[in-house]
């Protein structure tokens, strides 16, 4: 018989583009992200490779265990819109008359303004643990996905490679030993003030039933009509990953272990 630990295998993704988008309170005109992925956001990137459509249950994906390690936190993306009816008529408003359809906006309102975030240049560490035959399934589906994928929103195209491999073991040893995946430019320059270092505190997010915050991000359905979410437990540390980078030994080892702020004080 296969034992728990060989039943279970950890899919890594690496989560990078241009944009990134992963709201979780979102509203017509203020669309939020959040700093790093939400549950709904990958199981939505995985149900595109399997080519589920919205409708479908997604019970399975959202009972996989989920880990996220930042490897590049980005920056945050304001994007301004204004939305108008392009044959001039009045915007509908959120009220509706006797037989269901929205009523015009009272007074008469031709534009409306709206906002939109996205993280800048992100690069995320994703690890989906589960059972090994549907991790197995997940894995083939992303190397030939059935309908596009993206990272939160339509518009926003991960960069290669998404596909990092399956790993044996539990999810925070695969987030803990798979090198750091920022760009190379932003690695060397981080080795050039820390002496090349081995490894580097990262900060992530783990699922655990006794965590200590709670995400309100599990999809129960994707259904346009009946888009309905749960919540789960999650905690938060920083894990010691390797930089990949070749440690220097012409520098002292305060270079390659960081700033000491007792150091003055001679403690």
């Amino acid at each position: 018989m296969t034992s728990d630990r060989q039943a279970q295998l950890v899919l890594l993704l690496r989560l990078a583009g241009p944009l990134q988008s992963w709201g979780d309170r979102s509203a017509f005109n203020h669309r939020e992200t959040r700093p790093e992925p939400t549950k709904s956001g990958i199981v939505g990137l995985l149900a595109a490779a399997a080519g589920r459509p919205r409708h479908a249950a997604v019970d399975d994906l959202a009972g996989l265990s989920l880990g996220i390690r930042v490897d590049q936190p980005g920056s945050l993306l304001r994007d301004y819109h204004t939305v108008s009816d392009y044959r001039g008529r009045p915007l509908p408003s959120a009220a509706v008359n006797a037989k269901g359809l929205q009523k015009p906006t009272s007074p008469a309102k031709y534009t409306h303004v709206t906002q939109r975030f996205y993280l800048q240049d992100a690069v995320f560490l994703a690890a989906v643990a589960g059972d090994e035959a549907l991790i197995t399934t997940l894995e083939q589906a992303l190397r030939r996905p059935a309908y596009p994928l993206a990272l939160g929103r339509r518009s926003c195209v991960p960069t290669q490679p998404l596909l990092l491999g399956l790993h044996d073991g539990d999810l925070e040893n695969a987030l803990r030993t798979e090198p750091w995946q920022a760009p190379p430019q932003a690695r060397a320059r981080w080795g050039r003030s820390h002496g090349n270092a081995a490894h580097i505190d990262l900060s992530a997010t783990l699922e655990d039933p006794v965590g200590d915050d709670v995400r309100d991000d599990v999809p129960v359905s994707f259904d346009p009509r009946n888009r309905t979410f749960t919540t789960r437990r999650v905690r938060h540390t920083y894990l010691s990953a390797p930089t990949g980078l070749t440690p220097d030994p012409d520098l002292p080892p305060q270079a390659e272990t960081g700033h000491d702020p007792f150091a003055l004080l001679g403690w």
